[in-house]
């Protein structure tokens, strides 16, 4: 698997890939369906305008997020483009058997060869009842997840030695090569792993953001070479809104500030309107950590937000940035990855 594999090569003045990061957000007063939609259209105009790969990411119970299931929505967006990297931001292993997720992804990258990213994460991506129904027991053990990983590359590879339970087991389809796994994480947990496992690791800085250089640090020193990777390649994802100018964009960007406040309340529902937003009755409390929240979201007009990118790539080394944008409706949210090509110079 070569370095292009991973990176590829980015267009106009970006000096590293641009890549989105979706959850096919849906709305107050939008369908699932619509949403859908939304992330399908997104998905081809990223393809035109330069962005290097857009991943889905699993979660489950939350009314305003659609991606449920990565595997059937990114066999759907691959069949909707040509040529842009698609894959999984990412599978929550504990979810899942690692013979099912290697027999869809197998599948995968099967039917769209070179194009398919499996990336995985250790967290249930939901409430812990919700997992339960999901896996079917009320044991969850997240140190397991290395046990998993290492399961899930046995399938993909067909690499379990001799006398290994599983050494007989061939998981089909299964090609000479087969989607490049990353690690996914918000702490130093999956950092270290993925590290000395030699795979790529992207880091949600989104939500996490004061962990983002102490995990990369920590990924960088426990690095080990390996046959996929020569030396570290580390992605971040970063919350982002572009609009024509600053006091719109903070407009926009203050729904998605409301719903993880929901969230946090245990109260998440669908992404309310910039309306809903600003007539919305904040405590004290409520504002203070909205204004966090936004803190960690890079917003304003196109060349405030380049520059903003271009700080937290340079100072966090980062190979690769991977912006999620979180407004109501895909008209807002399409607007805000153009303005944002635009200024890297992605679009002729």
């Amino acid at each position: 698997m070569s370095m292009d594999t991973i990176r590829g090569v980015p267009r106009g003045t970006a000096e590293a890939p641009l890549s989105i990061l979706e959850l096919a957000t849906v709305g107050e007063g939008v369908t699932a369906a619509e949403a859908l939609r939304d992330t399908t259209e997104l998905a081809r105009r990223a393809e035109e305008w330069g962005y290097h790969r857009v991943w889905v990411a699993e979660h489950h119970g939350m009314p305003g997020v659609a991606s449920s299931s990565p595997a059937v929505l990114i066999a759907h967006l691959a069949a909707a483009t040509r040529s842009i990297r698609v894959g999984s931001g990412g599978v929550m292993l504990p979810n899942h058997a690692p013979l099912v997720v290697a027999e869809q992804f197998g599948t995968l990258h099967a039917l769209h060869p070179g194009r398919i990213d499996l990336g995985l994460g250790r967290a249930p991506g939901t409430d812990m009842a919700t997992a339960n129904a999901l896996r079917r027991s009320a044991e969850v053990d997240p140190d397991r997840f290395p046990e998993q990983v290492a399961e899930l590359t046995g399938f993909l590879d067909g690499s379990f030695p001799a006398g290994h339970p599983y050494a007989a087991i061939q998981a089909t389809p299964r090609g000479a090569d087969r989607p490049p796994v990353w690690l996914l994480g918000s702490s130093g947990f999956s950092a270290r792993l993925a590290g000395l496992l030699g795979l790529p690791f992207a880091f949600a800085h989104h939500f996490s953001a004061a962990n983002t250089e102490p995990a990369l640090d920590l990924y960088r020193s426990s690095f080990r070479p390996s046959e996929v990777l020569e030396r570290p390649y580390a992605l971040i994802g970063v919350a982002a809104v572009a609009a024509d100018t600053d006091e719109e964009a903070l407009r926009q960007a203050m729904p998605g500030a409301l719903s993880w406040l929901r969230m946090r309340l245990g109260r998440p529902g669908p992404v309310p309107t910039p309306e809903t937003a600003e007539t919305y009755p904040y405590t004290p409390v409520e504002t203070d950590f909205v204004r966090d929240r936004l803190s960690t979201v890079v917003y304003g007009e196109p060349e405030r937000v380049r520059e903003g990118l271009e700080e937290l790539r340079k100072r966090t080394g980062a190979d690769e940035l991977m912006i999620t944008t979180m407004v109501h409706g895909g008209a807002a949210r399409l607007r805000s990855y153009e303005l944002i090509a635009r200024a890297y110079g992605m679009l002729a």
